[in-house]
């Protein structure tokens, strides 16, 4: 690549911190960059799209999450291109996938026609959400975990991993126009996840399967936003319909090995004290 700088959108977040990390130890300049950060990036505000693209020849996006996402990723990608970036990985989601395998997420397509290289990175949800997101670490620090999910089974994928993925197709060869189905190697029901923290931590953590109007209720009264309930019984629905039973192979194809397995994470993570009640 021309340019040697590599833009990190989303640098303070879950993947995004992880993958700036993993460049600078590689060496690399990196510019990351967030509504929260050092550097200033927000999807909303174009005034700060062209300034954080100085100089850069990679960069890892992250879906805006907007309504008009389609929309802000085609035009950043597009200034991207103009301004000398030559290769675009962005985390995209397996949620978009229909039946006969054509991606239908507009993101995704704005960043496949945007005249740049591309990858896309689809993963599975994160092992990490457990101890990183404060809704769910909150419920295993209480010791219950209360879930829409019933017995429905979901192939968990370790952050580290995705990051893996993420730093080799924006430094290496090979990855243009792949797009990684992003899994763990095993498909675990929730009640197998709390296990796994279970036995890593020595604590009896329960796992309490409901309907969706139970949940609502129970997070209701636990003052969690009434959107955040919508979309956490969304995706809560699709687990428990078994949407995405296959293991995906993405970190095997771009890495060349085994992705991590949850009950490593979750001995690992258990050693940091996150869990301790």
């Amino acid at each position: 690549m021309t340019n040697t700088t590599f833009l990190v959108l989303g640098g303070t977040g879950k993947t995004g911190s992880r993958v700036a990390s993993r460049l600078q130890q590689l060496g690399h300049q990196v510019r990351a960059a967030s509504r929260s950060g050092t550097t200033r990036f927000d999807w909303q505000d174009e005034n700060t799209w062209e300034p954080v693209l100085d100089g850069v020849g990679a960069a890892y996006l992250v879906d805006s999450q907007l309504a008009d996402a389609a929309t802000s990723v085609a035009a950043f990608s597009k200034l991207a291109a103009s301004r000398g970036v030559e290769r675009l990985v962005l985390l995209s989601a397996r949620d978009w996938v229909v039946p006969d395998g054509e991606e239908k997420l507009p993101s995704e397509r704005a960043v496949r026609e945007s005249g740049t290289e591309w990858t896309l990175l689809k993963p599975a949800w994160f092992s990490q959400n457990f101890s990183e997101d404060p809704y769910f670490r909150g419920e295993i620090l209480d010791g219950e975990v209360v879930m829409s999910t019933g017995a429905g089974l979901e192939p968990f994928v370790d952050l580290d991993d995705v990051a893996d993925v993420a730093v080799a197709a924006l430094t290496g060869t090979g990855h243009a126009g792949r797009s990684y189905t992003l899994t763990g190697p095993r498909l675990l029901s929730l009640e197998d996840v709390v296990g796994e923290i279970s036995r890593a931590t020595g604590r009896d953590i329960g796992y309490r399967p409901v309907t969706p109007e139970e949940f609502a209720a129970y997070a209701a009264a636990r003052d969690v936003p009434e959107d955040y309930v919508a979309l956490l019984n969304l995706l809560y629905g699709w687990i428990a319909e078994n949407r995405f039973l296959e293991l995906g192979d993405g970190v095997q194809r771009a890495l060349g090995r085994e992705p991590r397995d949850f009950a490593d994470y979750a001995r690992a993570t258990a050693g940091t004290g996150v869990w301790n009640a």
